[in-house]
């Protein structure tokens, strides 16, 4: 996608969260209950993709090496997003109205930075056999929560997916949330330099994210395939 196609849909997005956050403010509702209510309702819409489909898309990789390259096409996209938001904050600092739109932009860059992060950590799952039983909207909701702790899911643990909007959950994703939204606040600095931070920020904490999930993972169920190509 071009960079101001992806600009486009960004501003679209924002645009679309700010008349659903002026909604929200009217009735009284929280920030970080929007926020969550937002992805929340957003969650099951991700796609994620069968080992063999991540396979396919990543030319044949398997086990550690299609984990690598995972987490490194995440990192790009995340860092793109923290990139984007801070080149539209550039251009609103240059025309000063256009700043009452920035927490609209904030909130946009934070949903989409989740649904990146969310939908790498499912598709780890994936590559180290960690199946989710449950329909499609439980098995989200699962990756959501398992996204607000910074954790892999424990397939053994018959909780883990019924349990997962439970009210600790809830407050879990909130806060995670909240502190993503935080860290695109780098993105408001004037001219360029909140591009730089931003999808640096962005960059760090995706990777940290695919460590800590893989890490985790390791120790579930066996190890999975050779490294390698399929079919080698």
């Amino acid at each position: 996608m071009e960079p101001a196609e992806r600009r486009r849909l960004l501003g679209r997005l924002a645009r679309t969260i700010g008349a659903g956050g002026r909604k929200a403010r009217a009735e009284g509702v929280g920030r970080g209950r929007f926020l969550a209510d937002l992805f929340l309702n957003i969650a099951p819409r991700i796609p994620i993709r069968d080992l063999h489909t991540l396979s396919e898309h990543h030319h044949g990789l398997t086990g550690e090496q299609l984990a690598d390259d995972l987490i490194r096409t995440a990192q790009k996209a995340t860092m793109t997003v923290g990139a984007i938001g801070g080149a539209l904050a550039a251009a609103e600092f240059a025309a000063p109205p256009l700043l009452l739109s920035a927490p609209a932009q904030l909130v946009a860059e934070t949903i989409v930075v989740a649904a990146i992060e969310v939908k790498l950590l499912a598709e780890l799952h994936e590559v180290y056999g960690v199946r989710v039983e449950g329909t499609g909207t439980q098995r989200a909701i699962a990756f959501t929560a398992a996204w607000s702790k910074q954790r892999g899911i424990d397939p053994l643990a018959p909780a883990s997916v019924t349990l997962a909007l439970g009210a600790a959950t809830k407050t879990a994703l909130r806060n995670r949330l909240m502190r993503t939204l935080g860290r695109h606040l780098t993105t408001l600095g004037p001219f360029l330099t909140g591009a730089v931070a931003g999808g640096a920020l962005n960059r760090a904490a995706t990777k940290k994210l695919g460590e800590a999930i893989r890490t985790d993972l390791r120790g579930k169920l066996p190890p999975p395939p050779e490294r390698g190509k399929l079919g080698r």
